[in-house]
């Protein structure tokens, strides 16, 4: 047991040495856990903002001008108003505006005699998730707007309204109250790097031994196949959980104000125990690869499914039934129920046990997987 931890303890000093004499992987290391994370957080947003309007006002009434100046900053930016309806719809067709508001001619005398009046909106979706949120906000507030009307051509007042039975509405929004695109942007952002990273720099380790010609060496040498490649997992670990403490220490909690809830230890500790579940599929690639080029194409190639089913852009409920029973075999999927509840509901062990223990499951089979692949190929 001496010697084998002794041979663990020199193979993964010398993967360090070799990872500190790569500028370009320290580099890849430095970007990815710094300004990737920085430009996910601030860069991108999923709420509605500054949506531009041109509006079609074909009454010029008092009543048009009324329910036209509804529709106000933050969500909405009225452009202009006053072009004729081929215009406007032709700036909807180039992407210069996402919404045409039209009022039909009459629209304050149909109000005034009790008619229903409708105005036509149109919305240009090719960003469906902003294209629904202008659609539903415009309906909103034409829906206030024209109960509005009605309780004043009722003469009802605040007074006598407050006196009616009524239903009201009561929210109460967890974990992230003010609903802030960059706690949620930027935790993603992070699982994310650490999953592609997880993924290269293992494969990368062993790949170069290929392209030195030091792979045959090692493989006739006393060492089996896992102390020669578990020293690699360890190293590449231990530069990814540093990276995360820069995330975590550097980005995400002075920049953006991320609220850590529960127990940072914990959630490195869960970082470790999915970075070296994803290295088994990191050793898998690296037994197809002759090369670092080839090394990145397969990544992207296990990346991509191993996000898409992970739930962290579509919820689950939202899939098709066999992609949700296909979502337990990537990893991504159960760091993310990790990831979020430890950082922003401050669940622990006690909550999220079987996640770990799901996670643990999984990663054992993948790093088996990847030696089994490396002893057939240089066993």
């Amino acid at each position: 047991m001496r010697l084998w931890l002794r041979r663990l303890r020199v193979m993964t000093a010398k993967e360090l040495l070799q990872l500190s004499r790569d500028p370009v992987l320290l580099i890849i290391l430095a970007w990815f856990f710094t300004a990737e994370i920085y430009i996910a957080g601030s860069g991108i947003s999923m709420s509605l903002k500054h949506a531009s309007v041109t509006v079609v006002d074909l009454d010029q009434s008092e009543a048009s001008r009324e329910l036209v100046a509804r529709f106000r900053q933050p969500h909405f930016d009225v452009r202009e108003t006053g072009f004729s309806s081929r215009a406007a719809a032709a700036m909807l067709d180039r992407g210069e505006r996402m919404l045409l508001l039209e009022i039909p001619p009459g629209f304050e005398r149909d109000l005034e005699a009790g008619r229903a009046v409708e105005v036509q909106l149109q919305a240009d979706t090719t960003n469906t998730v902003l294209g629904t949120l202008a659609t539903s906000y415009a309906a909103q507030i034409v829906g206030r707007y024209a109960t509005d009307r009605a309780l004043d051509e009722l003469g009802i007042g605040d007074l006598q309204l407050a006196a009616m039975p009524r239903i009201e509405e009561r929210r109460r929004v967890w974990y992230n109250p003010n609903q802030v695109d960059p706690w949620f942007m930027s935790i993603s952002e992070l699982m994310t790097v650490i999953t592609m990273l997880s993924l290269m720099l293992p494969a990368a380790a062993a790949v170069r031994e290929k392209e030195r010609g030091t792979i045959e060496q090692l493989a006739v040498s006393p060492l089996t196949p896992f102390q020669i490649l578990f020293p690699k997992v360890i190293a590449m670990t231990l530069a990814i959980l540093a990276g995360t403490a820069v995330a975590l220490f550097g980005i995400l909690l002075p920049v953006f104000e991320v609220p850590v809830k529960g127990s940072l230890p914990f959630f490195f500790a869960v970082t470790a125990l999915y970075a070296l579940a994803v290295s088994g599929l990191g050793l898998f690639i690296a037994t197809l690869s002759r090369n670092l080029g080839q090394v990145s194409m397969l990544v992207i190639v296990v990346l991509m499914p191993m996000l898409l089913l992970s739930g962290a852009w579509t919820p689950p409920e939202a899939m098709p039934w066999l992609l949700r029973r296909l979502m337990v075999i990537s990893p991504l999927y159960w760091f993310i129920e990790l990831g979020y509840g430890i950082l922003l509901k401050g669940a622990g062990l006690e909550v999220l046990w079987d996640s770990v223990l799901g996670l643990a499951v999984l990663g054992s089979l993948l790093f088996a997987f990847g030696v089994f692949r490396f002893r057939r190929q240089f066993g």
